[in-house]
């Protein structure tokens, strides 16, 4: 039995985050993200605002990033970033783990630095996602990652930002799903390109998928399975 247009749908997180795109393309891709009833459209910060007020009374999530997207902000800009995209209507949040922390296995900033943003947006009932960028960590760092997530109350674990030199793969994906609790969801990004692409996400236990694509994704579900 296929998922239905509506489960794949609340999957994407449409992404509007490369450096190239123009205000007008800004606001297409908001409106397009409404029209077809995706999960979120992640925008540039300076955008937040504007996509909200395109995107209020519907079902679909105005979020953005936080420490994007290398990692390296101080917790305390990080937890600005994070407050002021709440005051311009952010209800998710992407941010980036201090990548440089990581390595070093300081986990003490490591948890504080995502704490800090996860206890803020809950508190006004957002929901955050922790992008781990996989492609610099070994498999041990991941897994500590996934642990820290669950002890501070992440929504999800994500593995990448789009902007690094790999995204999404099947290892990381089982790998982060299995250590993570079953609170925490998984996000995958960085090369869901395709309907089949997204199928083969989610079947690993993946809920969310950031995607450019969104279009040709969609277009294609309705293709192969019709709109119902």
């Amino acid at each position: 039995m296929h998922p239905t247009y509506v489960e794949i749908a609340k999957m994407i997180d449409h992404s509007l985050l490369q450096p190239p795109l123009t205000a007008g393309e800004m606001e297409a891709g908001c409106r397009l993200a409404l029209e077809r009833d995706v999960a979120s459209v992640c925008i540039m910060p300076c955008y937040l605002g504007l996509c909200a007020r395109i995107l209020e009374g519907s079902s679909v999530k105005a979020s953005t990033t936080v420490g994007f997207p290398h990692g390296g902000h101080a917790t305390g800009t990080k937890v600005d970033e994070a407050r002021r995209a709440l005051d311009d209507g952010a209800e998710e949040l992407d941010m980036v783990v201090n990548i440089s922390k990581v390595l070093s296995e300081d986990w003490t900033y490591v948890r504080d630095d995502i704490r800090g943003v996860v206890d803020l947006a809950h508190e006004r009932a957002a929901k955050v996602k922790v992008i781990f960028e996989t492609c610099y960590l070994a498999d041990a760092h991941k897994i500590r990652l996934c642990e820290i997530c669950g002890e501070v109350g992440a929504d999800w674990v994500k593995t990448s930002t789009g902007f690094g030199s790999g995204g999404a793969t099947n290892e990381d994906l089982i790998l982060m799903r299995k250590h993570s609790p079953p609170g925490v969801q998984v996000k995958a990004a960085g090369g869901v390109r395709t309907l089949d692409r997204l199928l083969e996400v989610r079947a690993l236990g993946a809920t969310r998928a950031g995607a450019t694509r969104t279009r040709e994704i969609l277009d294609e579900f309705n293709t192969r399975f019709g709109t119902a």
